[in-house]
């Protein structure tokens, strides 16, 4: 396993829990073009200087699409159900999540998404917005699923509510995302029972917290990945949120101000703040 850190100054790539500057240059776009993204990482590392751990840090992406999978646990359906029933959308989330087809949408473009650290953002036209955490899966040019970092899908729940057909205007919008704080590039996928935490602070104390697992997701991993890449081509590769499975109570909104930290072992802890 290599995790993966985009500075100012270039990639810095952690293995064995050293930090390394390749002496040729790498980039996230190199990356996601390989074949064995691994392998090519793991070559520049033999390859390279020992470096400082990294300070400030950008979302880790270049050129790649950002696209989100929803109704994948069953809490997310439940929800989604909810907040839509008013519009009679609600019975439209059901059946997706028992389909064998899923629900994949596009998120954001590079500059749509916030960096660790950096604000995300509320829109102005909505009162019901959530911070929704979420494995999200570094997918190569060729379809191949070959890491993974954390994604923060900001969601306008008002908006898609009132309307299936708005589910773009609930979640597209600039700093609608968040990624990072690192790219982990390894030969397998976090294990059923690894945990995906959230913690929302106000004013120094804790507005909301939750918790779920990666197995609690219905739909195999590389089946999101294969009906992404179906009649869809992406030269840069893509990242693909996998869905929430943690959805703050109905009364809950965010705040400008609000502190989101989303944790999953080995990634790290992605935060931002609400701006």
């Amino acid at each position: 396993m290599i995790r993966i850190f985009s500075t100012t100054d270039g990639l810095v790539v952690e293995q064995a829990g050293r930090f390394l500057r390749p002496d040729s240059p790498l980039t996230i776009d190199e990356i996601f073009q390989a074949a064995d993204p691994l392998g090519l990482v793991e070559s520049r590392a033999a390859q390279a200087q020992i470096a400082e751990a990294p300070g400030t840090l950008l979302a880790p992406l270049q050129s790649q699409e950002v696209w989100a999978a929803g109704v994948t646990y069953y809490r997310s359906r439940t929800a989604r159900m909810e907040e839509s029933k008013d519009a009679g959308g609600g019975s439209f989330y059901d059946k997706v999540y028992e389909a064998d087809r899923p629900e994949l949408f596009f998120k954001a473009t590079a500059h749509r998404v916030a960096a660790p650290g950096s604000a995300v953002r509320i829109r102005a036209d909505s009162k019901w917005n959530v911070p929704e955490p979420e494995l999200t899966l570094a997918i190569n040019a060729a379809g191949k699923v070959f890491g993974y970092t954390l994604g923060n899908d900001m969601s306008s729940r008002d908006i898609e509510g009132e309307n299936p057909l708005y589910l773009p205007q609930a979640k597209v919008y600039d700093r609608s995302a968040a990624l990072g704080p690192c790219l982990v590039i390894a030969r397998t996928l976090p294990l059923p029972d690894a945990v995906i935490a959230i913690e929302i602070r106000r004013a120094g104390a804790v507005a909301f917290s939750g918790e779920t697992t990666v197995g609690q997701i219905k739909r195999p991993l590389a089946s999101l990945a294969e009906w992404l890449y179906r009649e869809n081509s992406f030269p840069n590769g893509c990242f693909l949120m996998t869905g929430t499975g943690v959805v703050p109570p109905d009364g809950f909104t965010l705040a400008a101000g609000d502190e989101i930290s989303i944790t999953l072992p080995p990634v790290g802890t992605l935060r931002n703040f609400v701006g």
